[in-house]
């Protein structure tokens, strides 16, 4: 009898097979859960999602509003009785387009920041993640040492040190504080994405040719796409949306970045709501359109595998 024959079921086997694959399929699908149960977790989710996007839908609706109206509104009359667009018109073009100059250096900072980061965090990580050498066990703490301080304690070290570079002032020396911040918090979410990518792929490429580098280079972060593209996502918002390191950092007003640039909406005894919630919304484009961009890589990359067979 060949070997297809033995391990070929037979009618009560096979049918024993069915029900069970049936039954576990029942279960998968019922889970032993009311519809009353289920009703109320998605009426539960359904209203935290509108608590959360409540504030958000306020502010864009409050930029099409003029300054009385917003300050007159109720919630029962949220939505505006003349629609306008001068809020934004307003925003881009007073001060020299001095919102657009802010804008631009909120760009340069987070690209920057984003590419010096994710660079130096991904060779570091890759380090722990494949090489053990004198100190590993310190070095990789003392990242995870820095998260644990918040950003007000470092504020005073880091303005040192960027006065003492000659750095006060410049984007350079915005990114060098953002680096700071998102470097460790990268080197460990990407140690743990190397971990899982087989070295059995880097002896293959150092079989043909490739130097250590060059399978980092071509082999490791290629296949470790979703990890960048998080991590990218989250170093651009970081630098996008920090105010505290940009507010002792910029001093001249045409050097400020955008959350810096907002607060000059708010002044001491009174605040420009309109120019506020066009500038807020005006903000959110940029980081919007990176996580569309993210987004599409991830989803790439986690249907992607490292080997065909």
């Amino acid at each position: 009898m060949s070997t297809h024959e033995e391990s070929a079921p037979g009618p009560i086997s096979g049918a024993l097979v069915r029900g069970v694959g049936l039954t576990g399929a029942k279960r998968r699908r019922g889970r032993g859960r009311k519809w009353y149960i289920s009703l109320f977790l998605h009426g539960f989710l359904i209203f935290a999602c509108l608590i959360a996007i409540f504030p958000v839908f306020w502010i864009l609706i409050s930029s099409f509003k003029d300054q009385q109206e917003i300050i007159g509104s109720t919630t029962l009359s949220i939505l505006p009785h003349h629609w306008q667009i001068s809020n934004y018109t307003h925003v881009l073009t007073d001060d020299n387009h001095i919102f657009l100059t802010w804008m631009w250096n909120s760009v340069v900072v987070a690209f920057f920041t984003t590419v010096i980061g994710v660079f130096l965090a991904a060779t570091a990580a890759y380090a722990f993640s494949r090489y053990r050498f004198p100190g590993y066990r310190p070095a990789l703490m003392a990242f995870l040492i820095t998260q644990m301080f918040p950003a007000a304690i470092l504020l005073v070290p880091v303005y040192n040190i960027i006065l003492h570079l000659g750095l006060l002032n410049q984007k350079a020396g915005l990114v060098l504080a953002y680096c700071t911040t998102a470097v460790p918090f990268c080197v460990w979410m990407l140690k743990g994405y190397f971990d899982t990518i087989p070295i059995s792929l880097e002896e293959a490429g150092r079989i043909d040719g490739l130097t250590p580098f060059g399978t980092f280079w071509r082999i490791v972060l290629p296949l470790s796409t979703p990890g960048l593209a998080v991590t990218c996502f989250y170093t651009f918002i970081t630098a996008w949306n920090e105010v505290a390191f940009a507010n002792i950092v910029l001093i001249s007003p045409e050097k400020y970045t955008l959350p810096v640039g907002l607060q000059t909406y708010v002044y001491q005894f009174d605040q420009a709501w309109e120019k506020l919630t066009a500038g807020a919304m005006l903000v959110t484009i940029p980081a919007v359109l990176v996580f569309l961009f993210a987004q599409r890589y991830l989803v790439s990359g986690l249907t992607r595998g490292g080997v065909k067979g």
